[in-house]
């Protein structure tokens, strides 16, 4: 059971990463940050804004994918060059930031 629930922790822990890595390669850190706001929002205070929406990964998924402007701010969000799956991948990685 113990080794089990240790497999369970890094699994998740690299999906983690992964999906950090994921935002890092597609450019997302330039203007966003974990724990600070930069040009856009910090992850966390997104995540915060949508938890427990049932709709939230399509919808963030849906505004990485085609951008958008006026939910943060007056600074838009440009659309990102990313394929459905990864939009979903960055939402869901997103969302889990505490």
């Amino acid at each position: 059971m113990k080794k089990a629930l240790m497999l369970l922790a890094v699994g998740l822990a690299s999906v983690s990463f992964a999906n950090q890595q994921l935002a890092q390669q597609k450019g997302c850190m330039a203007c966003h940050d974990i724990n600070a706001k930069k040009v856009g929002p910090a992850y966390k205070d997104v995540a915060k804004k949508y938890a427990g929406k049932p709709d939230a990964v399509n919808y963030l998924a849906n505004k990485i994918k085609k951008g958008g402007a006026g939910v943060w701010g007056s600074v838009p969000m440009p659309p990102q060059n990313v394929s459905d799956a990864e939009a979903k991948q960055l939402a869901q990685w997103i969302l889990s930031i505490k």
